[in-house]
């Protein structure tokens, strides 16, 4: 069997990586081609460039570099029909995958999976029609998502998040980590500013103001920031202009798997973590760590997206649980001195999203079946007979 695969972000190699060791699982003989990251790479990608080029996001964002991801758009659907794969499989990053797959439709009839159903319910609900002209199969990770594929003739199946099976770190991981930066009993805020180099320039400066005021209200919080490995260069420039010195966790010193450990013993050390919006929301809560939202963009990609919202709220622990209690900071809200106090709020008076995150990792599938396994044989159910 020939499975081929797109990513387009961290939180999509996440996945690909999952679904692959399902389907490697189910069928052992599986052979593997496509665009991924380290994660899928692990299960036996061979990149056909390097991933990272596509985590671009936002409107304004997206048009200096128009042109160079249509080219890599052509060259992934040619390299897709060339190869000729049982089931072409896109994973996230509608934008560019979903081009990939109308493209490949429009030169063969290669079955097309979607992971990750666009979200309909949040903005842009026509996607999912014209989605419907070109994949055949949807993979939701969101238990109230395939109802809105299917009104459109999709098939459409829940299959969880990986994030609900994916280990987190024991209270003598934890214990040992503590010791070996010397936190002792001191409280931890984790800052993440996010896993793309546009948006560590857009808010580690910003996220730096609330260390300090932070600092300022509670002067024993140890600060550590977790960061991805795409962008670890500049996180370690960014926090070197912060007024308080913070541990910037670096995934390239060492074994993939002690980086790996480092930051599950991080995330489950952490009182409190300032993040920006994105699939991290879902990592603190498999770790019951409360959290407060922030995020900032280019002020017409605010202007348009604001105005196309149908959802009050970006945090998915807010959508699945159906609260409202995490907070968040976007657009003309990113502001240091009303993101600090929140952050105390959270740090102080967590009981309520740790409520709300313990709700969230039921309705996302904890203790059931993986979700990368559940993919997998929603793909292989799914192939023509």
């Amino acid at each position: 069997m020939k499975v081929y695969l797109v990513a387009g972000e961290m939180s999509g190699d996440r996945l690909g990586g999952a679904l692959m060791a399902g389907l490697r699982q189910l069928v052992p003989d599986v052979a593997f081609a496509g665009v991924g990251g380290p994660l899928m790479a692990a299960q036996g990608l061979e990149s056909l460039f390097p991933m990272d080029e596509l985590s671009v996001f936002g409107i304004a964002e997206v048009l200096p570099k128009y042109r160079h991801l249509v080219r890599r758009m052509h060259q992934t659907a040619d390299a897709v029909v060339d190869w000729r794969p049982d089931v072409l499989i896109t994973i996230d990053s509608p934008d560019f995958c979903l081009r990939v797959a109308r493209a490949v439709k429009a030169k063969s009839g290669v079955h097309c999976v979607h992971y990750v159903a666009p979200s309909v319910w949040a903005w842009r609900p026509k996607r999912a029609v014209k989605m419907a002209k070109s994949v055949d199969h949807v993979l939701a990770l969101l238990p109230f998502e395939p109802p809105y594929m299917e009104a459109v003739g999709l098939r459409s199946d829940f299959v969880g998040h990986p994030v609900v099976s994916e280990p987190v770190a024991s209270a003598e991981d934890t214990a040992r980590f503590r010791r070996d930066l010397g936190l002792g009993e001191a409280p931890v805020m984790l800052v993440l500013p996010g896993s793309r180099r546009g948006e560590v320039g857009r808010l580690a400066p910003a996220f730096g103001e609330v260390v300090a005021k932070v600092k300022q209200q509670q002067p024993d919080v140890e600060v550590l920031v977790p960061a991805a490995e795409a962008v670890v260069d500049l996180v370690k420039e960014a926090v070197a202009s912060w007024s308080h010195p913070v541990a910037v966790l670096d995934p390239t010193v060492g074994s993939a798997d002690r980086a790996l450990a480092q930051k599950r013993a991080a995330f489950a050390s952490a009182n409190v973590a300032l993040a920006a919006s994105g699939t991290v929301s879902l990592e603190l809560a498999a770790n019951n760590t409360p959290m407060v939202i922030a995020y900032d963009m280019n002020w017409i990609t605010w202007q348009i997206m604001s105005r196309m919202a149908l959802i009050d709220t970006v945090t998915l622990v807010n959508l699945v649980s159906e609260t409202r209690v995490v907070e968040e900071f976007l657009g003309p809200a990113f502001q240091p001195e009303r993101i600090a106090p929140a952050v105390l709020r959270a740090l102080k008076a967590p009981k309520a999203q740790q409520e709300a995150m313990t709700l969230t990792m039921q309705r996302l599938g904890r203790g059931a079946e993986a979700p990368g396994l559940r993919a997998a044989r929603a793909v292989l159910d799914g192939l023509p007979k």
